[in-house]
C-alpha cells in the first residue's frame, strides 16, 4: 500500500440537538476519546466576529465546514459536526454524502427537556441576544426528532477501547 492510500475511511459523527443539549460537551469528549476533529459554526462565527444569529453567514460557514469535512473523511479522519441538524432532510443529506465517500456515519441525538435546556442556557450566558425560554419552547416543537427507523440508518459507535 502506498503512503497516499489508506486502509480505512473516515467517520462522520453528527450531533443533533437544541441549544443547551450538550452538543459541545459531547463533541469535546469525542475529540479526546476518539481523536476526532470538531467543527462548530458558532466557534468560527465568534472567532470571525460574525453574529451567531446571522442565518446567511451560518449557511456559508457550514458549507465551508462541509467542504473541509469531506476532505478529512477522504483522508481517514473522524469528524464531529456540531450543527444541530434539526431537519431529517439535513441528516439524510450529510449521511448519504458521507457514505458516498465510504465513511461510516453516526448520529447522536441529545434529548433534553426544555426545563434543563433553559437552566443550561442561562448558566452559560453566551448568546447575544440571549436565548429566551420561549425560543427553546418554540424550537422544541420545530426540531424533527430522529425516530427508531431513522436511527437505524446510521452506523453504531465503535466499541470503547479500555
Amino acid at each position: 500500500m502506498s503512503g497516499s492510500e489508506r486502509s480505512e475511511t473516515g467517520r462522520l459523527i453528527v450531533l443533533c440537538g437544541l441549544p443547551g443539549s450538550g452538543k459541545s460537551t459531547l463533541a469535546h469528549r469525542m475529540v479526546l476519546e476518539r481523536g476526532a476533529v470538531r467543527l462548530s459554526p458558532d466557534d468560527w462565527m465568534t472567532a470571525l466576529d460574525i453574529d451567531v444569529w446571522s442565518g446567511s453567514s451560518r449557511v456559508r460557514i457550514e458549507s465551508l465546514q462541509w467542504d473541509l469535512t469531506q476532505q478529512m473523511l477522504r483522508a481517514g479522519v473522524t469528524v464531529v459536526i456540531e450543527w444541530g441538524v434539526w431537519a431529517r432532510a439535513e441528516r439524510d443529506l450529510v449521511r448519504e454524502r458521507a457514505r458516498d465517500l465510504g465513511a461510516a456515519v453516526e448520529l447522536h441525538y441529545l434529548d433534553v427537556p426544555v426545563d434543563e435546556l433553559w437552566r443550561r442556557v442561562r448558566r452559560r450566558d453566551r448568546e447575544d441576544p440571549a436565548i429566551e425560554r420561549a425560543d427553546l419552547e418554540l424550537w422544541a416543537t420545530q426540531i424533527e426528532v430522529p425516530d427508531r427507523d431513522e436511527l437505524q440508518l446510521f452506523d453504531p459507535s465503535p466499541p470503547s477501547t479500555p
